[in-house]
């Protein structure tokens, strides 16, 4: 379908803990304003209950800033977009309800979209500006965040199979854990990631368990981390303490490979180069190392998305929904948000 006029759309993004509201026109983005939430620190990670509270408070000034920062008047949106899930049940209410009484009030259609697809779709958002080359169709994409490690084989903007996922731990929920025992607080992984940076990958070996087929596992690792760190306090209480920049690098060095060999493993199978990396974990630059060196020693194409577009954010919510209105796939008023993790 061939709009003549832009299409401006309004997008929200509360899955979690961060309040997020972009605009863009067409596939460019205008605005793309957050509101995250420091009150789950004290509690060494995200409480839901204060969450849904926060998302109450942010939501009305954070859709105002966008729209301010944008230029664009609510009377111009063509529609307004939503993360309906995966999620927090109760944070995502609070985006879904405003998004509904917000179309509603402005007789313009509703757009759901799922957060996994965001995050893949983050790599299409453009800037005015600023060269962005896209994968193109058919590429890899290993997703990794806090909830999710999955390896997804994207065919188009709608056409996205999941080939592996971890079937118990997520990466990123593994490096927050090792970075718990550490006492390095929550979010721990920027804190793993910076630390890293300074210390020897190979100091310390811990588990790498051995998953058949194209799925992770990082359970294993998590415990190995857990009773090697236990035994070496017992033998020098401040052991973590003197070594965290070594125990830091080492657990990155780990998380990261174990991505890495079932990546290369999903290469190998579908033939396909192109291979992009989505999701909060893609901004931990081990990672980002890793995927800059399959390219030279594997002839990889990568795409990593800039850093503002790792972190769950309301931009690629967008660049989803503007596809959807384009092929004019619109939500009912009555659909309700979801917490379960999939594509469907």
């Amino acid at each position: 379908m061939t709009y003549q006029q832009p299409v401006y759309i309004l997008a929200i993004e509360s899955s979690c803990d961060d309040t997020s509201v972009a605009v863009m026109r067409d596939d460019v983005l205008l605005s793309n304003v957050t509101a995250s939430q420091d009150v789950h620190r004290a509690y060494g990670g995200v409480v839901p209950e204060l969450a849904s509270r926060a998302h109450q408070q942010n939501i009305v000034p954070v859709v105002d800033q966008a729209l301010r920062l944008s230029g664009v008047t609510k009377e111009q949106l063509s529609a307004v977009a939503v993360t309906l899930g995966p999620g927090l049940l109760g944070s995502l209410l609070v985006g879904v309800s405003f998004a509904k009484g917000f179309a509603t009030a402005l007789g313009i259609p509703l757009i759901d979209v799922n957060h996994l697809q965001g995050h893949v779709m983050a790599h299409f958002i453009r800037e005015d500006g600023i060269d962005n080359t896209p994968p193109p169709y058919p590429f890899l994409c290993l997703l990794v965040s806090g909830g999710n490690s999955q390896i997804v084989l994207v065919r188009a903007w709608n056409d996205m199979e999941v080939l592996g996922q971890t079937i118990d731990d997520a990466a990123g929920e593994a490096i927050d854990k090792c970075a718990k025992v550490m006492g390095l607080g929550y979010p721990g992984g920027p804190v793993i990631d910076r630390l890293a940076r300074q210390g020897n990958p190979h100091a310390y070996k811990f588990a790498e368990p051995n998953i058949p087929g194209l799925d992770y596992s990082f359970s294993g690792m998590k415990t190995s981390f857990l009773y090697d760190m236990r035994r070496r306090t017992a033998e020098e209480p401040d052991f973590i303490e003197h070594h965290k920049e070594d125990i830091a690098a080492s657990v990155e060095f780990t998380v990261v490979d174990i991505l890495m060999k079932k990546l290369c493993l999903a290469v190998e199978q579908t033939g396909i180069k192109h291979v992009a990396v989505a999701g909060g974990v893609s901004a931990n630059n081990g990672l980002r190392n890793a995927f800059r060196t399959a390219a030279q020693e594997k002839g990889w194409t990568v795409y990593i998305p800039k850093f503002g577009y790792t972190t769950d954010n309301a931009a690629m919510i967008a660049i989803v929904a503007y596809h959807k209105f384009l092929a004019g796939e619109f939500c009912d008023i009555s659909r309700p948000p979801f917490s379960k993790t999939t594509f469907k």
